[in-house]
Order: C-alpha cells, then structure tokens, then sequence
C-alpha cells in the first residue's frame, strides 16, 4: 500500500440518485468509505473493510464487499455517497494531545480548523493555555466555536500562558509568584467544566518559576489537584531545577510526561561524558514506564531532537502518544502538523500501526475518553481520518536544524469530523528551510556529533570551544539527574550557575529563544 500513487486510493467519490435521505431505510448509510485498510486498535481490527456512516455517526465497519461500489449504490433508498478508499488507511479521527488553540488572547495560540482540522486532526487537546483565571475564555472562543473537537488540560496556574508562553526569551512566566498557583480553584474550574477538561498542565523549567524556586512548590500543587480531581497530570520537564527523581520520579499511573526527547538539560538520556551521553535512558525514566506514566512527544519548535529520539529509539523506547506541541512558533515547522511528526517516527523505524495506536486510542484512554473517540465504535461520533503513506526524498529538521533524510511521508486525504467532510491542506512550505534553531546546540546536552558544522552553516561562524566541567563541577544538570558521575559534555556551559541558597540554579549564558 505505501506509496501507491495510481487512481485507487485517491479517495474519489460516487453517489447515487439525489433522492432525498429522508426515504433512506433505517441503518442505511449515508457515507461509505469503501476498502480502505482499516486500522483501529479499538476494535482489534487491521484489515481491508468498509466503514459505514450516518447522521454523523459510525454506523458498523463491515466486511469488505469487492462489489460494494456498485452495491451500496444500487441498494441504496436514499442518496449515499461511497468514497473509494482502496490503497488508503482509514482510521479513527487523529487525537492531537499537546496544542495550544487559544488563538488571539495567547501569544501561542493557533486556529484549529486550520492547522490541526485540515491536517486530519478531529479532537485537539489544548495543553495549558488556560488556568482557572481565563478558561471561560477559551470556551466562549475557542471550544464552543471550533468545528474541531477542543478538549483542555488546565493550566495549574490562574492565568494559564495568557502573556507568557516561552521558556527562554524574558525572564517570567506563569509559575513566579505561587499566589497564582491555587489549587483550590484549579479544583473548583475543573469540577464546573468536566465536559471539556480531561485534566492538569504544569511547566517545569526554571526560568518561568522565579529562577528555579518555585518550580518544586508549583509541581506539588499540581499534584494535589490531579489527585483531589482524579485527572491526569501532563507535566512539562526541561532545563528545571526538578531532579528526574521527583519529575517523572513523582508521577502516578496515567500522568503524562510530554516533551520526552528533548535534548536539554533534565533530558531523559542519562550519564553523560566529555565525548558524549551513554546510550542509557535514565533510572527513573524507566521506572516511571514500568508504573504507567504515559511518554508523550510534545514536538514543539525547542523539544525535539533527532538525536535523543534515535538514542531512545535503539533502546525500545518508543514514545506511548504522539503530539505536536502546536503553536504559532512551531505550526510552520520544524513540528507543522501531527502528520508530520508521525512521519518522523516512521522514519526512526516506529512500526506504523504503533504509530496509529499513538494519536488514536492511546490518547484516547490518557484523558479517560476511549469510549467517545479514538475507536471507529458503532454509535460513536463519526471522526474519520484517511491517510496515505507517499515516498519523499527530503532532509527533515528537528527543533535544532538537524536534519535527517527522510523517504517516507504520512499524509492525510480526506477528514471527517462527526459525518461532515472537511478540505485537507497541507503546510505550504515542507520542508521549511527557515524552521528551527541552530544556535540553540550550544547549549544541548545531547546533540549530533557534527553540531559545530550545523551551527556554523546556518549561523556563519563557527563558536568557540568551551571547557566542559567535571564530575565535582556542581553544574544544574548532573543535579537534574541526580548527581550522575559524568561530565556535562560538550554543553557550552563554562559559568557560574550559581547556588541562590534555597536549591535553585541560576544558569548563565541560557539562550534566550527557547520556545517549547
């Protein structure tokens, strides 16, 4: 089936009379989506079938009839429309778990019918955009008037990302002053809107908490509100001063760790040495895989890496979602959509149905709605996505400028969201040769071995060499991983990070345009 590019499978469609549905028997469809291959982890289903739809709902997925084309038609009482799906997959609406749709009142926010929509995404989880403060918001605007599904994770924080949203850049974010940081109405948005929020966002990176300090208070916080509301925590991990022993040491069963192959300091590749990192994920890592913490992408324009996800890859660990991170930095790449970053993992050697199970039902089951989406259920909402796997020849970048020569590219055909067909369209510049950051490698903990070439090719210099410091050096990151015996490696660091005497780190020479 992969990349067939002949008249089957381009997803064209026939109806019959334009008699009125009105007369249509009972159980009839109204929609076929004739032999496509269906793949639905849901149903234990990945065979060639024909997917039935009416009145915006999934009627069955039958056997496949090699005369259905002709057959629904002629059987039909009404009009019904039968979409030839041969030498495509067809699969549950795609579940994005990491976006930011709160478009105009956040600097990230992003429209989702346009960029998640019509990329083959039905149902977008807005990961922390909103807190208890601005969630009104974000339904009046947002998930009351998008024709994409718009589920939420609640900001910890009150007033959610509504004037920060970097982790870099200005100093300041959502988590300086723990005032804002009140559980009891975290508790009380989320008891008064369960309807749309499936559960809890925290961002842990020290320069959004008041340089470090409040990071440890804020991440409890969260937790408290994730066990008195019995919701998932999504917890964001990098450049913290939050040991991989607390974070994901700390998570419970069914929390969500996003941003997992980022190559920043609290990176989840541990013992690192003055030639480079062990290929070792660490302790706690592992640890919080074996309990049931969930492992989610959360590409991102800062938290990706080529490197730490091939790393991951050779030593199985694969991640459990797949999600995007969109927003305004990253929706014209290095991240562009959630076909993309699907892609990607098909080309670190992911197999395809796992990556189907990763922005389908595994989403689904993380915020506790596998029983309305992700799964082609007969009476659910008729969220389809139809893809196509093409042959491409381009070199792919991460959030870094690395770029890897990618052969293979998951694309979506046709969309339906409850029964109603959407355009598809895909980003204009793919490739986007002006998408991501060279001049973040410096600072990577974990990056290619030819970083100094990438930098110097895109930023026209070529830096200086800087010392490493040793395993006594007391740098932020061994801290992070739990005072390991290695040395930071190439990471640029040769300042002070500076001890401020209450367990934070003031890390100097941090760049200042990482954008998650």
């Amino acid at each position: 089936m992969e990349g067939a590019n002949d008249e089957i499978g381009l997803g064209i469609s026939y109806k019959a009379s334009e008699a009125g549905r009105s007369f249509a028997r009972p159980n009839e469809p109204d929609t076929v989506l004739w032999g496509g291959h269906v793949i639905d982890h849901g149903l234990g289903i990945d065979a060639v079938r024909d997917v039935l739809l009416r009145d915006g709902k999934v009627i069955t997925v039958a056997p496949h009839d090699p005369c259905g084309e002709a057959h629904y038609v002629a059987e039909a009482s009404g009009a019904i429309n039968v979409v030839d799906a041969r030498n495509l997959y067809v699969v549950p609406g795609l579940i994005d778990l990491h976006t930011h749709v709160y478009e105009a009142a956040t600097p990230l926010g992003i429209n989702p019918d346009v960029y998640c929509l019509q990329r083959g995404v039905t149902t977008a989880v807005d990961a922390g955009s909103a807190g208890a403060g601005t969630l009104a918001g974000l339904k009046k605007f947002i998930v009351d008037k998008s024709k994409t599904r718009i589920l939420v994770l609640l900001n910890i924080a009150m007033e959610g990302l509504a004037w920060s949203g970097m982790a870099g850049g200005a100093k300041g974010g959502e988590l300086d002053n723990l005032n804002q940081v009140r559980v009891d109405d975290a508790v009380a948005a989320i008891k008064a809107n369960p309807d749309f929020v499936v559960g809890i966002k925290v961002r842990l990176t020290s320069d959004i908490a008041d340089d470090g300090r409040s990071e440890e208070e804020a991440f409890n916080r969260a937790l408290q509100v994730a066990s008195l509301t019995n919701l998932p925590l999504m917890t964001h991990h990098a450049i913290s001063t939050v040991q991989l022993s607390h974070c994901p040491g700390n998570l419970r069963r069914g929390d969500i760790y996003t941003h997992t192959y980022h190559g920043w300091k609290s990176t989840v590749i541990s013992k690192p040495t003055e030639d480079g990192p062990a290929d070792e994920l660490h302790p706690a890592v592992l640890a919080a895989r074996e309990r049931g913490v969930i492992f989610d992408v959360g590409h991102g324009a800062g938290a990706f890496s080529w490197t730490v996800a091939e790393r991951a890859a050779a030593l199985d660990f694969w991640p459990d979602v797949i999600s995007t991170d969109l927003h305004m930095v990253s929706c014209h790449g290095p991240a562009y959509d959630l076909p993309t970053v699907m892609s990607k993992f098909l080309h670190l050697g992911m197999p395809f149905k796992d990556i189907v199970r990763a922005v389908t039902i595994a989403p689904a089951e993380a915020i506790g709605w596998s029983d309305r989406i992700g799964s082609l259920r007969a009476g659910t909402a008729a969220d389809v996505t139809l893809l196509r796997i093409e042959d491409v020849d381009v070199h792919l970048e991460d959030c870094h400028k690395q770029t890897r020569h990618v052969r293979k590219r998951i694309v979506p055909v046709r969309v339906y969201r409850a029964g109603e067909e959407h355009p598809i369209h895909l980003p204009p510049v793919w490739p986007n040769p002006q998408s991501g950051n060279a001049s973040d490698l410096e600072e990577l903990w974990v990056k290619d071995p030819n970083w100094r070439e990438i930098l110097s090719r895109h930023a026209g210099c070529m830096p200086p060499l800087k010392r490493s410091k040793g395993a006594g050096g007391g740098s932020d990151a061994a801290r992070n991983h739990d005072d390991d015996d290695g040395d930071d490696g190439d990471d640029g660091d040769d300042g002070d990070d500076g001890d401020d005497g209450d367990g934070a780190k003031r890390k100097a020479g941090r760049p200042a345009h990482v954008v998650w």
